[in-house]
C-alpha cells in the first residue's frame, strides 16, 4: 500500500467528500479519486460508500477498519521522519564523552543533569580512562565525540576550549604535621613527608612532574587510579595525598586541605576533533561544562580560602 493511498483513505473519511479531501490536501478531486481506487484494488475491499448527489460519501465497514490501521501507521511514519529530522539537526541521537575520575566525581552529574533536561533525545556515552590521552586518541579516531582533558594538549587534530583551572592540594588527616598549620603548603614542607598520589596518566601529569621535583617520586609511598583509596590512604596516615582540587571530597570533615604554594595549577579543558562535524547537541554539552566548571573554581576559590 502506498501511503499517499493512505492519506486519501483518512482525508476522506474525515471529511466526508472527495473535494473537500483534496482541498485539504492540496490535490485535484480527481487526484483523490484515483488514489482511492487504487487503494481499493491494493486491499480488495470497497473502502467508500458513494451515495452520489449532495449526501456525504461515507467509509465501508472495511473502510473503517483500514482507516484505524492508516492513522496509526501515519502518525509512527511521521514520528519516523520527526526523530530522523532530529537526528539530522543534532537534537537526538547519541554523544559519545570521555571522561576521567575527578571530573566524573565533581562536575558530570550535575552536568549530565542539565544536560539532558534540555536535550532529552540525546543519549550519553560515556567513556572512562584515568589517561586522558588514551581519550585524545579515542576522539582521534573518531570514537569519541568530546572529551574532557588536562593541558598541555599533546599534537594532533584537536580543537578545545578551556574550563576551569585546577589547583593542586594536599590532603592529610588533621593529626598530621601538615593537617595542623594554615596557609598554603611550600614545597620544601614535602621534603622527607610520604606521599600517596595519582598512578597511571601521561608523564607529563605525574605529580613529581607538575611539581617540577622529579626527586619527590622516591617519597611517593602509594599510588592508585581512585581518588577515593589516594584520600583513603591519606586519612588513615599512610601519607599525605598530593592531588588536584577535583579529587578531594570536600565532605571528609576528619582531613585537612591546604593549597599547595609555587605550583601553577593544572588546567581542565574539554576537546574535539577540529575536522568533524560538530552536532549542536555537543556544543550544548561544552556550554554547559562550562557553566558548571565555573561553579567548581568559585568552590575551590571559597574552599581554599578559609
Amino acid at each position: 500500500m502506498d501511503p499517499r493511498t493512505l492519506i486519501a483513505l483518512v482525508a476522506v473519511g474525515r471529511e466526508g467528500s472527495f473535494s473537500r479531501a483534496a482541498d485539504s490536501l492540496g490535490f485535484t478531486q480527481s487526484a483523490v479519486s484515483q488514489q482511492i481506487h487504487r487503494l481499493e484494488r491494493a486491499v480488495g475491499h470497497a473502502l467508500i460508500e458513494r451515495p452520489g448527489g449532495p449526501r456525504p460519501v461515507v467509509l465501508t465497514a472495511a473502510g473503517q477498519v483500514l482507516r484505524t490501521h492508516a492513522e496509526a501507521i501515519l502518525a509512527r511514519m511521521a514520528s519516523a521522519q520527526a526523530d530522523l529530522d532530529a537526528l539530522r539537526d543534532g537534537s537526538a541521537g547519541v554523544l559519545r564523552i570521555g571522561c576521567y575520575q575527578s571530573v566524573g566525581v565533581r562536575i558530570l552529574p550535575r552536568l549530565l543533569s542539565a544536560f539532558h533536561r534540555g536535550w532529552p533525545q540525546v543519549r550519553v556515552e560515556l567513556t572512562e580512562a584515568e589517561d586522558d590521552g588514551e581519550l585524545l586518541h579515542a576522539v582521534e579516531r573518531g570514537e569519541l565525540d568530546l572529551s574532557f582533558v588536562v593541558y598541555p594538549m599533546p599534537p594532533g587534530p584537536f580543537a578545545h576550549v578551556e574550563l576551569m583551572v585546577d589547583p593542586y592540594v594536599v590532603a592529610t588527616h588533621r593529626d598530621h604535621a601538615l593537617g595542623s598549620g594554615s596557609g598554603p603548603v611550600r614545597l620544601s614542607d614535602l621534603v622527607g613527608v610520604p606521599l600517596v598520589t595519582y598512578a597511571h596518566m601521561r608523564e607529563v601529569h605525574a605529580i613529581e612532574n607538575r611539581l617540577g621535583r622529579p626527586e619527590l617520586a622516591h617519597q611517593v609511598v602509594l599510588r592508585s587510579n581512585d581518588n577515593g583509596t589516594i584520600l583513603g590512604l591519606a586519612a588513615e596516615g599512610l601519607g599525605a595525598a598530593v592531588v588536584s582540587w577535583l579529587s578531594v571530597d570536600p565532605n571528609r570533615s576528619e582531613m585537612c586541605v591546604r593549597p599547595l604554594a609555587g605550583v601553577p595549577p593544572r588546567v581542565v579543558g574539554i576537546a574535539w576533533h577540529r575536522d568533524r562535524h560538530r552536532v549542536p547537541a555537543a556544543d550544548a554539552f561544552t556550554r554547559l561544562a562550562q557553566q558548571e566548571a565555573l561553579r567548581e573554581h568559585r568552590l575551590a576559590e571559597s574552599g581554599l580560602a578559609q
